[in-house]
């Protein structure tokens, strides 16, 4: 219990020091923002810090600080160190970048933003690599939460199952999509977010209340992941367990939502609070289920002997969910804590087709006032979404994870180019650019390793070797690259330094 309460710390600690820091490298002004001087009434809306902050962790906390984060527990207390370094150093620095680079673009999606500063090969890359990540954020968003409901209701009501719930939420997302930002995000979505809140609040009183037959373990570095029943060994701690808790520590999915509120803010100088700040606050989330989930199924006999159950019921998924919130709060607590779990991915899915909505309107330049233009964009991208829901939901769920880890990769690399290319003092670049490389290493590897990527993992231990050879080798080219466009010519212009950036034919 030591471990969790000094992972706590650290993250709100981190939150008050590191992301001061952040803050003062980026220098926040007092100029308009975009929705105090462009409002529109759709999306450019201006609403209080505090209002924001909580639509943004709506926004970005979906089922990864939940279904990653215990899917993540299967490798043991070393997913802990994960969620607190990803989150201060990583995630919360990417997600600050990507709301504020939106913001003194005018709002501009994410797809624009890393255009403008990697240039036009990675621009094009960006807008289809986005609607493509968005959809399926979209769809794995909307079946965690139907197969949710359909445990809470298909006892009593047989007809209301997982496909039944999906369509329930499809016609939801269809409103979220087209209707302005106010009509119903920005008046529902405060009280769902004090609801995700205290439903993770419950979870930590309830491992607490239990820890006597099922403690909380403390930190090692020990990968206890359960061997394959295949016989294929242990799966290593990376860059798998880097890729499988997602959002909990870094997400590109988070750089899709920031715009939506970046288009909203009333002032830079709230970026902090809510970019940085919501990030932390989803850290917690899913430091809270990992620790919950480490403890719960590593007990779950009573003897304190393996996550086995955790990895036979497919890791962090509407199961085990179901099973730690009736066991940690009982019959009553349990289904009103499932509620927040319900409500977290749905209002994260809703916004993800309203990003992908917007990355199309910005892409050709479409008019997001009139209905008929939103309705054009809107439908075709529900449909396909529904198209992909028939999918094997662990298969979406791992090709989601890689491609949000990759984004954020590009994400982090946009930011650094703007912090060197922006700024007198170019080694403000360095709090991106670490990162940055870092991400590069973990995405190419799992690239490599994966089993639906180029499946090197299959060759066992020479397969593994090359793997991490590659992703090593190809972070050191990525920063080598960013490093002799930056500082090769300090007399270089702003213009020329952004049109020879990363990226570039």
């Amino acid at each position: 219990m030591v471990t969790f309460f000094v992972a706590l710390a650290i993250l709100v600690v981190g939150y008050f020091v590191y992301g001061s820091l952040v803050e003062k490298i980026f220098k926040p002004t007092d100029k308009p923002t975009p929705a105090m001087s462009n409002p529109d009434g759709v999306d450019y809306v201006p609403i209080p810090a505090a209002k924001a902050f909580l639509i943004q962790l709506l926004n970005i906390a979906g089922l990864g600080p939940i279904f990653g984060a215990i899917s993540g527990a299967m490798w043991g207390p070393s997913v802990y160190i994960w969620i607190v370094a990803g989150t201060l150093f990583a995630g919360a620095v990417h997600d600050f970048m990507a709301g504020m680079l939106s913001e003194r673009n005018d709002g501009a999606s994410i797809s624009e933003v890393t255009g403008k500063y990697l240039g036009p090969v990675m621009h094009n890359v960006m807008r289809v690599f986005s609607v493509v990540l968005l959809v399926l954020v979209g769809v794995v968003f909307m079946v965690g939460p139907a197969g949710l409901l359909a445990k809470l209701t298909t006892p009593s009501t047989p007809w209301l199952n997982v496909r039944v719930w999906t369509i329930i939420i499809l016609c939801y997302y269809f409103l979220a999509t087209l209707l302005p930002i106010d009509k119903i995000i920005g008046k529902v979505y405060p009280f769902f977010g004090i609801l995700l809140i205290l439903m993770a609040f419950g979870i930590i009183i309830g491992t607490i209340k239990h820890s006597g037959e099922r403690p909380m373990m403390e930190f090692t570095f020990k990968n206890l992941y359960p061997g394959n029943v295949d016989g294929t060994g242990v799966k290593p701690i990376w860059p798998l367990m880097f890729i499988t808790v997602a959002c909990g520590a870094i997400s590109g999915f988070h750089a899709t939502q920031s715009p939506i509120v970046s288009r909203c803010i009333k002032s830079e100088k709230e970026g902090r609070r809510i970019f940085y700040g919501a990030m932390v606050a989803e850290g917690i989330i899913a430091l809270i289920w990992a620790s919950a989930a480490v403890a719960f199924f590593w007990n779950k006999d009573g003897s304190g002997t393996g996550l086995s159950a955790l990895k036979t019921i497919g890791g962090g998924n509407s199961s085990s969910v179901y099973d730690m919130c009736v066991a940690l709060l009982g019959k009553v607590g349990g289904p009103i804590a499932l509620l927040g779990v319900i409500v977290c991915p749905i209002t994260s899915g809703d916004t993800a087709f309203r990003s992908a909505r917007m990355t199309i309107f910005d892409w050709f330049k479409l008019d997001e006032k009139k209905i008929k233009v939103r309705l054009s964009a809107a439908i075709p991208l529900l449909l396909i979404g529904y198209g992909i829901s028939f999918i094997n939901y662990n298969v979406v769920w791992r090709y989601f994870s890689w491609s949000n880890q990759t984004l954020a990769m590009i994400v982090l690399w946009a930011g650094a180019v703007y912090l060197a290319t922006n700024y007198e003092n170019k080694n403000r670049c360095w709090i991106a650019a670490v990162p940055a490389t870092f991400m590069s290493a973990v995405s190419i590897t799992y690239l490599m390793y994966a089993p639906e990527c180029l499946n090197f993992g299959a060759k066992g231990g020479s397969g593994l070797t090359i793997s991490y050879t590659v992703g090593i080798i190809a972070a050191i080219v990525f920063l080598g690259i960013f490093l002799v466009t930056i500082y090769r010519n300090p007399a270089a212009s702003l213009e020329r330094q952004k049109a020879t950036v990363i990226g570039r034919k």
